[in-house]
């Protein structure tokens, strides 16, 4: 494994018995190439690779046009990501939402083939606007919290120099309460690809809708990323419970300051839900290209 410092994600919080627990820390350390597997603090040896319960012709069929080779654009981290230790397919916990079943491909951005055992992060917030860990710090609005300024922060609370508007802060937060839905982490299989159930994000103030999502390869941070939604799906879902009673949404994809169409979900209509589907494209060995 690499021992680039900015990317190395090391938990010491104790390892529980069983694979939802498995810290992404151990998570990371266990899927080197040569590492395939990993042990829980009871001994119980656990594959962390990902499983999806979409066939091999049918998800061939799904990213077929759910984006290209090229190098995946790269975005604030947002100042709400801290490493939740939750390494599970299912992120929804107590929230309530729209059910959103997610997969992503990750290949390498230079030759197109597929990454395994990257470790896939994502997170968002719920249908009410706020991010678990930092619910006191999440109330709606898109600026830094406070108590977690960024490196060259005005004292005001404004944006850092060269910050996107609506999220400015590039630190890992230091969460403010015990809650952790709709966070969590997967480990690509074979073929790249790894797959979440949660909900519909909601929104904040200053952002459009998104989801935050950032790989780890080789024990380093190689891509962090947002992934977003046709706004025609995102009027249609928020006029159902419980995302109807948060109104006065002031930012669209059309006036978000990271929002590229690169970044669309490739979404369909699937059983209680939906289904989204996008390919990232990471820069595996770092060298920007």
């Amino acid at each position: 494994m690499g021992h680039d410092h900015e990317g190395q994600r090391v938990s010491r919080r104790r390892l529980i018995a069983g694979v939802s627990s498995l810290g992404l820390g151990s998570l990371l350390a266990a899927c080197g190439q040569d590492a395939p597997a990993a042990t829980t603090s009871t001994g119980a040896t656990v594959s962390p690779t990902a499983t999806t319960t979409t066939t091999a012709k049918d998800v061939t069929a799904l990213f077929a046009e759910a984006n290209t080779c090229t190098l995946t654009a790269t975005t604030t981290q947002g100042p709400y990501y801290f490493d939740a230790d939750k390494v599970r397919s299912d992120i929804r916990e107590d929230r309530k939402g729209t059910r959103l079943r997610l997969m992503f491909k990750v290949q390498d951005s230079e030759s197109c083939k597929p990454l395994g055992n990257a470790v896939v992060e994502i997170w968002h917030c719920d249908a009410a606007g706020l991010y678990s860990g930092a619910e006191s710090l999440s109330t709606g609005g898109g600026g830094r919290p406070s108590g977690n300024p960024p490196t060259g922060a005005p004292p005001n609370g404004g944006p850092p120099t060269g910050a996107p508007t609506g999220e400015t802060s590039a630190m890992d937060l230091t969460p403010t309460d015990d809650k952790r839905y709709l966070r969590g982490a997967q480990v690509t299989n074979s073929d790249g690809i790894v797959e979440f159930t949660t909900v519909w994000p909601g929104w904040y103030r200053g952002r459009t809708v998104h989801i935050h999502a950032m790989v780890h390869f080789s024990n380093a941070r190689v891509l962090t990323t947002q992934v977003m939604f046709d706004e025609a799906l995102n009027t249609k879902v928020f006029t159902q419970s419980p995302y109807a009673t948060h109104t006065g949404r002031d930012t669209f994809n059309d006036g978000d300051s990271i929002y590229k169409d690169s970044m669309l979900l490739k979404v369909t209509e699937e059983d209680d839900g939906y289904l989204g589907v996008i390919v990232f494209a990471a820069d595996s060995d770092k060298d920007g290209k």
